[in-house]
């Protein structure tokens, strides 16, 4: 069977889906089509369920629960640690200015986004920029501040700018709980067996690459953009670990927790149900 997998063309997606991509495990007759797409994008497509599996931000997931499960596989969990909002480092902004001023930010159905309204408690000014353009926004004048993803939480410093709140650690200190910033979603329509077993073959891809973590590394390498080994190894190691291979109590707990607060903040629609493929 012929399926869709969405996925970003960051390292720590393709660490995960090393192995798939080239052969290394059994996929038990599927075959996979790997589309790498920005996440926003991929939340957009995922709106219009148009990707057998995709990966999707935890806020956008509260709009496509009709169409998509949770697979436990595949989450990317900030620990302490997640989308961060910098400004220049020669900027006189504070962090309690930060609500008065036009921020630039990657998505507004990504997690960095609902994080940071959960954080202000209100509505701000923003502009959506291509998460890896953000940095250089703000360093231009564009913005005075950007709230960064992926490879910027480790390049920043190095890039001119500075730290104004790292919004997993907010997360963290304020629930006891990891930062759940994406997941994959797999459609419903495909059935409980087939969602069973191919989160199967997908959490097969994540233990073969932890477990050759050298070669999926290597392979990763190819998407890191503006890093070098270690800054990527660092990555990897951020977002694929034993979160990634099941979101475990804490994991769902998190989700659930996320979403809740989303839907009483009035910024996303009621969650009823999260359903996790078993």
């Amino acid at each position: 069977m012929d399926l869709t997998l969405g996925h970003s063309p960051d390292p720590d997606d393709a660490f995960m889906f090393w192995a798939l991509a080239k052969d290394r495990i059994d996929t038990r007759g599927y075959r996979f089509e790997h589309i790498l797409q920005d996440i926003q994008t991929l939340n957009e497509r995922a709106l219009r369920g148009e990707l057998h599996i995709t990966a999707i931000s935890i806020h956008a997931y509260a709009y496509v629960l009709d169409k998509y499960a949770l697979l436990p596989a595949g989450s990317s969990m900030g620990d302490d640690y997640g989308p961060m909002v910098i400004t220049r480092r020669d900027s006189k902004l504070s962090l309690d200015e930060l609500a008065g001023v036009r921020i630039a930010i990657p998505g507004t159905m990504t997690t960095a986004y609902l994080a940071l309204r959960l954080f202000l408690g209100k509505d701000f000014q923003y502009e959506v920029v291509p998460f890896d353009e953000i940095i250089s926004k703000v360093l231009d004048g564009s913005f005075e501040a950007g709230l960064i993803i992926h490879e910027g939480q480790l390049t920043y410093e190095k890039e001119g700018c500075r730290l104004l709140l790292d919004t997993g650690r907010w997360w963290k200190k304020e629930t006891g709980l990891p930062l759940p910033l994406g997941g994959n979603a797999i459609r419903k329509d495909l059935g409980t067996a087939r969602m069973s077993e191919i989160n199967e073959v997908l959490t097969a891809s994540i233990r073969h690459g932890l477990e050759h973590r050298e070669e999926a590394l290597q392979y990763a390498l190819d998407y890191a953009r503006n890093m070098d080994t270690r800054l990527a190894d660092e990555f990897v190691g951020m977002y694929v670990n034993d979160y990634t291979l099941d979101y475990g109590d804490d994991g769902r707990e998190a989700v659930r927790l996320l979403l809740t607060l989303g839907a009483d903040a009035g910024i996303i629609p009621p969650v009823e149900k999260l359903e996790f493929v078993a």
